[in-house]
Parts: structure tokens; C-alpha cells; sequence
């Protein structure tokens, strides 16, 4: 356990809570992806684009829950308590910020496209997006060991 978290039990209580929000996000979203995974083949119907821009609004809030909430709470007991556990952070950023960029990216192309592109690019821009997530998943993971040594 890190040292801010073991000297004030307020501060693991917090980081707890955190997680424990990061992970009810974060099955919310793959919950969410799966479900407009099998609509693909409609994709053109307007239940497809609600659900895809619900979708989105869930992703960002996630993916904002993650880079903000995590690092910064990571960071800043880091910076200050530990200099080892900031370089481990700061080594792991830029792949979280990575996958931070492609979920904003999709979601700028998708929630509220009412083009036919939804039809045409959704399958492979899932895809990838999945691929963004399951990478973010193990660093996130990584980032909470991280709070909690």
C-alpha cells in the first residue's frame, strides 16, 4: 500500500471507492458494447443510433472516470509520497492517454451521427474501439495496484 494511502485511511478509503466506481463503469461499457455489438447488422435503424449514442455518453463518462479520477488521485499521492510510483505512473500514461484518444475519437464520430457512415464503418470502428478497451483495462488495472501498494 502506498505510503499516502497506509499514513491516512481516509485516503484508502477513497481509493476503494474509486476503483470500485472505475469497475461498475467499466462493465457498464462492455455491457453496453456487447449489446450494440450484436445490433450491427441494423445499423441504420434509428433504435441503433439511440443506443449507440448512449453508448457513447456511457464511454466517455468511463473513460473520463479513469483518466481523471485514477491518475490524478495516483499522481498526486505519488508525486508527493513516493518518486518510484510516480516514474511507474508517468511510464504508463501515455498508453492510457492513447486509449483515452480513441474512445473520444469514436465517440466525436458517433454520438450523434445520423449518416449513413454509422452502416458502413460502425463494425470495424467497434472493433478497434474493443481492442483500445481491453489494452485500457490492463493499465487501469495497473494504475489501481499502483493506489494500493
Amino acid at each position: 500500500m502506498s505510503i499516502a494511502v497506509q499514513a491516512n485511511p481516509e485516503k484508502k478509503q477513497q481509493a476503494y471507492q474509486l476503483i470500485a466506481e472505475l469497475q461498475n463503469e467499466r462493465q457498464e461499457v462492455w455491457s453496453s458494447y456487447c449489446h450494440i455489438a450484436e445490433l450491427i447488422p441494423k445499423a441504420a435503424n434509428q433504435a441503433v443510433r439511440k443506443k449507440l449514442a448512449q453508448f457513447s455518453e456511457i464511454l466517455i463518462d468511463y473513460i473520463s472516470l479513469g483518466h481523471f479520477g485514477v491518475c490524478e488521485c495516483l499522481f498526486a499521492d505519488a508525486d508527493s509520497q513516493n518518486p518510484a510510483l510516480s516514474s511507474v505512473a508517468k511510464e504508463i500514461y501515455p498508453a492510457l492517454s492513447f486509449t483515452t484518444e480513441a474512445a473520444v475519437s469514436f465517440n466525436d464520430k458517433y454520438e450523434n451521427d445520423t449518416t449513413a457512415t454509422i452502416s458502413d464503418d460502425l463494425k470495424q470502428d467497434l472493433s478497434a474501439l474493443g481492442e483500445s478497451l481491453a489494452k485500457r483495462i490492463d493499465l487501469e488495472d495497473r494504475l489501481c495496484e499502483l493506489m494500493l501498494q
